[in-house]
C-alpha cells in the first residue's frame, strides 16, 4: 500500500505522518487490496480538514472530515474510510 501525505497551509510533521500511517493500518487489516492512499491535511482559519482518496481494486473511495483538532479530524476520517472499505468488501463478496 502506497501512502502519500501532503499538507495545504500546514507543515506535515513526522508525528502527523506516523499517526496517519498507524491509523491507515486499520484499513489494511480489513481489506488487503488497497493499492494507493492519498491524504491531504488542510488548515483554514479555525477549521482543520483531513481528506483522503483510497484506490482499491475496482473502485476509488473518498472521505473528508473537518474538526477543530487535526488528530480528531484524522480519527473521524479513518472511521469513514473504514466503513466505506468494509461496504466495498461486502459488495465484492456478494458478486
Amino acid at each position: 500500500m502506497q501512502i502519500t501525505i501532503s499538507g495545504h497551509h500546514v507543515e506535515v510533521t513526522d508525528s502527523l505522518k506516523q499517526y496517519v500511517t498507524e491509523k491507515l493500518a486499520r484499513i489494511k487489516r480489513h481489506f488487503d487490496q488497497v493499492m494507493h492512499v492519498n491524504v491531504i491535511l488542510q488548515v483554514d482559519k479555525l477549521a482543520q480538514k483531513a481528506e483522503a482518496t483510497v484506490q482499491v481494486n475496482g473502485a476509488t473511495l473518498f472521505a473528508e472530515d473537518t474538526r477543530e483538532d487535526m488528530y480528531a479530524a484524522i480519527d473521524a476520517l479513518i472511521d469513514k474510510l473504514d466503513r466505506q472499505v468494509a461496504r466495498h468488501k461486502e459488495k465484492n463478496l456478494g458478486h
